[in-house]
């Protein structure tokens, strides 16, 4: 065990004087970190004006307000246009990305070869009719392709949207259903652990169930890893370009034939950039906007004054395209480093960071644990200057084990979310490194932690809330044109401030600890998923009454997935067991197949119908169970006692 708390790294002067943040709090006139928070958070509209100054980003500033109006309607920098694209394509030279697979062999593309491809995919999208304001989505791997239809989506002012492929088609369909894509552009299969998956067929289902699509787009990216080939130069199987129901059928060599020029449709700030997801308890997958110039400002912030990357760094996260952090990670083309995109199952990561030279390494929390246990420690890191952990939150333990393996290397932790696309607390080169503790709230983030009736606590664990605006915050959410989903989905417990749905304990000196979440959305492996996508799978078995699903993760633990059914009749056989798993697994992700299925005798409801989740959630990590759940407010209380631990 590892005090929490315990000093494991401090940063030297000679770290301290080369840190881009440095040279930035030198030009903005301010003493130290806290002076430039504080400053950050009490006149936001100078803070985010000096960034875009001090970034020199691409595009028109305008002569409009910086920030109008209060959470959750704050529009940013009115009159202003610019686009995504355009300023993340901006250097000249070099490498921009390097890609690994499990399958394929090593790419690197120069900025020039990706400006080029850009170009190529934006000709592709313009004849297929894509324009401003359409949405393109991509049921692709974490693959140079799918960053390259990205940034061509971007430069034409379209809307991106991303499921990476071991999502079934019924979290697909949900996601894309709603927000009508034009274009479809999907791989083949993949490989994971040495094995293939073909998705053919859960492509076709999905376009099937996309009326508004003008085309599919076919990656033959398994085909291609079989033959050693990149996918340009692999034909796709003749059933996968053969008749859809909807739109007409081409290949990625047949979206790329054309070269044209590369041109960017700057946009207002607010325009939509991406489309990702994020589930609440109740509903489909709520699809989060995120603008152009929101995610531009705040990744250029995040990434090079908290990860300190710039021009001549490497950047590699281990993500998929279904994780905020795909959006993150790619974001290092706006600050100018090179990124490393890998696809397949994590075995050996380190080693892909040794290889390629990367400066900074980002991973889910559970890795570095898993890594722990195992003893596979990282080696030949000689470029690396920083690492960076999110996903769920990193034990004491995992931040001592990286700092005994890694001496001299900062270990930051970050937490943020989906919904904001960014982490709000972390780490900089500033700050000293303790067990188990994130240093500070990130610059423009006035976190704080609320008790139960919404007054801000120090040294207490509270509600992780923002009690103002960031501009990276959702633009809106599709499909709600009266913002009623939105705001309930923040702002429905305190008026005007965001809640996010975590327990953090901040301290004097504004470091803080994540306690994981403090409602009831599943969080596996970094990905979250609302418990009503598990229950329209589960609850569609006959044999399946009701049901509960319940995850334990807690600080810097996964913890277990428990699924909690009352059955019509009889008991849980090892064969509706086995069907329930694969029908999980198969419809949401192998990371939602439960570790236990329990029979009860009932699902514990308020009286207005609603499941106890987050009771249960307390009763299961040891509060007992009267402070849990009040049993007068419920319609069956009898039940509560059979989900005692």
């Amino acid at each position: 065990m590892v005090a929490e708390g315990e000093l494991l790294w401090e940063p030297t002067p000679s770290v301290v004087a080369n840190a881009k943040i440095t040279r930035y709090l030198a030009s903005v006139g301010r003493a130290d970190y806290q002076d430039a928070w504080q400053w950050s958070v009490e006149d936001p509209a100078a803070f985010w004006t000096s960034v875009w100054d001090y970034f020199g980003v691409v595009g028109e500033r305008g002569d409009g307000p910086v920030m109008t109006g209060t959470m959750p309607g704050v529009e940013w920098f009115t009159g202003s246009s610019l686009n995504y694209a355009e300023n993340a394509l901006r250097r000249a030279d070099g490498p921009a990305v390097i890609f690994h697979s499990e399958g394929g062999p090593r790419r690197v593309i120069t900025m020039p070869e990706l400006r080029a491809e850009v170009a190529r995919i934006r000709t592709g999208l313009v004849k297929l009719g894509v324009r401003r304001g359409d949405r393109v989505a991509g049921y692709l791997p974490n693959i140079p392709e799918a960053l390259i239809a990205f940034l061509a989506t971007a430069s034409l002012g379209a809307i991106w949207s991303a499921g990476s492929p071991d999502f079934g088609v019924p979290s697909i369909v949900d996601r894309f259903t709603q927000i009508e894509p034009k274009v479809l552009i999907a791989v083949d299969g993949y490989r994971y652990g040495g094995k293939s998956f073909d998705r053919s067929e859960a492509v076709r289902d999905i376009a099937a169930a996309l009326p508004s699509l003008r085309a599919t787009v076919w990656i033959p990216y398994l085909v291609a890893a079989e033959e050693g080939l990149p996918p340009q130069q692999a034909e796709p199987a003749s059933t996968h370009v053969a008749a859809l129901p909807h739109g007409e059928v081409i290949g990625w060599e047949g979206l790329r034939a054309e070269e044209g020029p590369l041109e960017f449709e700057r946009v207002p700030f607010g325009h939509p950039l991406w489309i990702l997801y994020s589930s609440g308890t109740t509903g489909l997958p709520k699809p989060i906007v995120h603008g152009h110039g929101g995610v531009v400002l705040e990744h250029l912030k995040s990434l090079s004054f908290h990860q300190d990357l710039g021009e001549g760094d490497v950047f590699f996260w281990y993500t998929t395209t279904g994780w905020m952090m795909w959006n993150y990670l790619v974001g290092g083309l706006l600050v100018g480093s090179t990124v490393v995109l890998y696809d397949g199952a994590p075995t050996d990561l380190w080693s892909i960071a040794a290889d390629e030279g990367v400066t900074y390494f980002g991973t889910g929390a559970p890795y570095i644990v898993s890594c722990m246990k195992a003893g596979t420690g990282p080696t030949g890191l000689s470029s690396l200057k920083g690492v960076g952990s999110t996903g769920s939150p990193l034990p004491p333990e995992g931040f001592a084990w990286l700092a005994e393996a890694l001496p001299g290397v900062p270990v930051g932790s970050f937490s943020g979310g989906t919904d904001v696309c960014t982490g709000f607390v972390g780490a900089t080169p500033l700050h000293p490194i303790r067990a188990g503790v994130i240093p500070c709230r990130s610059l423009g983030a006035r976190v704080e932690a609320f008790d139960p009736s919404g007054k801000p606590v120090i040294g207490e664990v509270g509600e992780l809330v923002l009690t103002q605006p960031m501009p990276s915050m959702p633009v809106m959410f599709w499909n709600d044109p009266s913002g009623d989903r939105y705001r309930d989905s923040y702002f429905d417990v305190y008026q005007g401030v965001w809640r996010h749905g975590d327990w953090i304990k901040i301290s004097e000196d504004g470091s803080c600890v994540i306690y994981g979440r403090s409602d009831s959305t599943l969080n596996r492996g970094g990905v979250r998923m609302g418990t009503s996508e598990f229950y329209r799978v589960v609850e569609r078995f006959p044999e399946i009454a009701d049901s509960l699903v319940i995850d334990t993760g807690q600080l810097g633990q996964e913890g277990r997935l428990l699924l909690y059914v009352t059955l019509v009749d009889g008991e849980v056989t090892p064969e509706l067991e086995g069907r329930l798993k694969a029908a999980l697994r198969e419809e949401l992700s192998p990371r939602h197949v439960p570790n236990e299925i329990i029979a009860v005798p009932g699902i514990p409801r308020t009286l207005s119908g609603k499941k106890l989740e987050v009771p249960v959630r307390k009763i299961l990590l040891g509060t007992p169970v009267e402070q849990a759940a009040n049993r007068d407010a419920m319609a069956n209380p009898e039940v509560l006692d059979h989900f005692r631990p």
